[in-house]
């Protein structure tokens, strides 16, 4: 701690999670894989800071999204650390196709665009008309209880817990919505919500019970040293929700109240859910699915920039976590519009507690060293 602080980082996230407000806003940086930085944009901060470059690691290698080393998360100030997600067992691997190309363990191809380090999606298996004959003759992974899968989760969160005075949070990886859309395709599963809904529920339920399979194991290792367990989903675009409110009330939400009982029946870390867009409309759904933390703010997406009242609807129920813009702000503003921007945000939605800064998503590669310094400065001295 320092003389003008006076409580540590896992006080002061506490302190914020219990809806009171701590002595200055806590700061995550990179404690789960939708919450750090890609690639690009990481070499160029560690190059700004000064610091020799090191072989980086990753949360998600397809994607470059960086675990950033220790020595940035203390230039920062970061009150959090993470438990790198689950991995697929050391007797499996991304397999290289055929022009460059990888399939992963559930059938989805992925490519890598000209000039770029990351993967992007490409198609899923069960493309086209499938049926649930097909869904049921797929080759599932069948092995989400491997040790493996969660080798060293335990006696790094029992370190972070026990050696250190961080937050510690850990992650569920995936989405049902999301891992069934990349495995259907986009236009497929939008389809299906429609014309068939026996499948698409079919797929999601699969899905659904891989995940929570491996979440057992991982909580089974992690859950008495943490103090945050994240859960992620899609649901919502930059201007509306993906479906109907009545629609996400019948296929969504009661498969996201089976993984949040799941999740709350084995650990007692709180409940961080993250879902990117304009979800304004189901943030009342979601409190009553009783999440704790809400993640990622998108103040770019409809209905999200007016955060004083996004906290003064929803802030006796919910943490906000998140809320400084990368679409607009970082890339293209200047650092000084950068530090405003974060008081805003702190004055907005950290009164009172319920508020943990961090960029809206991960920082993508054209935002400059300068500007992801000044989000965070400001955030430790305002």
């Amino acid at each position: 701690m320092t003389p003008e602080h006076k409580y540590t980082p896992r006080e002061r996230v506490m302190l914020a999670l219990s809806h009171k407000e701590p002595d200055r806003v806590p700061i995550d940086f990179g404690s789960n894989y939708m919450t750090s930085i890609t690639l690009p944009p990481y070499l160029a901060l560690e190059g700004a800071l000064g610091m020799p470059p090191e072989p980086p690691r990753f949360h998600t290698p397809l994607s470059k999204v960086v675990l950033p080393r220790e020595e940035i998360l203390c230039r920062f100030r970061v009150d959090t650390r993470g438990v790198p997600r689950p991995n697929a067992p050391a007797t499996w691997r991304n397999q290289l196709q055929e022009g460059g190309t990888i399939l992963d363990e559930f059938g989805v191809v992925w490519k890598q665009p000209a000039g770029h380090a990351h993967y992007e999606f490409l198609k899923g298996p069960f493309e086209g008309h499938p049926t649930l004959s097909d869904l049921r003759a797929f080759p599932w992974p069948d092995d989400p209880d491997e040790p493996r899968r969660v080798a060293g989760c335990k006696e790094m969160a029992h370190r972070l817990c026990e050696e250190t005075d961080y937050a510690v949070v850990s992650a569920i990886p995936g989405g049902f919505v999301t891992w069934s859309q990349f495995m259907r395709g986009y236009e497929g599963w939008f389809l299906d919500l429609a014309a068939d809904q026996k499948f698409a529920e079919a797929l999601m339920d699969r899905v659904l019970d891989f995940l929570l399979a491996l979440a057992a194991k991982l909580l089974e290792e992690v859950g008495p040293y943490i103090q945050i367990i994240t859960f992620g989903d899609d649901l919502a675009a930059q201007n509306g929700l993906m479906m109907s409110m009545p629609m996400f009330r019948k296929l969504i939400k009661p498969r996201l109240a089976r993984a949040f009982d799941f999740i709350r029946s084995r650990c007692d870390a709180k409940l961080w859910f993250h879902t990117d867009g304009a979800i304004v409309p189901l943030i009342p759904d979601l409190v009553d699915l009783g999440i704790d933390i809400l993640n990622p703010i998108q103040v770019t997406a409809k209905g999200m920039d007016d955060t004083q009242r996004l906290k003064e609807e929803f802030g006796d129920h919910l943490v906000f976590w998140g809320g400084i813009d990368t679409q607009q702000l970082l890339p293209f503003g200047t650092p000084e519009e950068v530090r405003a921007d974060v008081r805003r945000r702190i004055l907005d939605m950290g009164r009172g507690g319920g508020y943990v800064l961090n960029s809206v998503h991960n920082v993508q590669g054209d935002v400059s060293p300068e500007n992801i310094i000044a989000m965070f400065d400001e955030a430790y001295s305002f």
